[in-house]
């Protein structure tokens, strides 16, 4: 996992205690997650939601 040993993790573990607290190491882990779930749903079914939304007119913003 990129080079990084245990004593390494635990390190960087125990600078992102003493950073941010007890109290939002649990929020930032949240939010972290609900940002990779998203972008896993937004590269599965990305392909086929590229369509232009109704009423965008494409052709007339190239003019501009």
């Amino acid at each position: 996992m990129f080079g990084i040993g245990s004593q390494e993790l635990m390190v960087i573990f125990l600078i992102a205690f003493l950073i941010f607290g007890a109290k939002r190491l649990p929020e930032l882990g949240r939010s972290l997650g609900q940002a990779i779930r998203g972008f896993k749903k937004g590269m599965e079914g990305g392909a086929d939601k590229l369509e232009p939304h109704e009423g965008q007119n494409h052709e007339g913003m190239a003019k501009k």
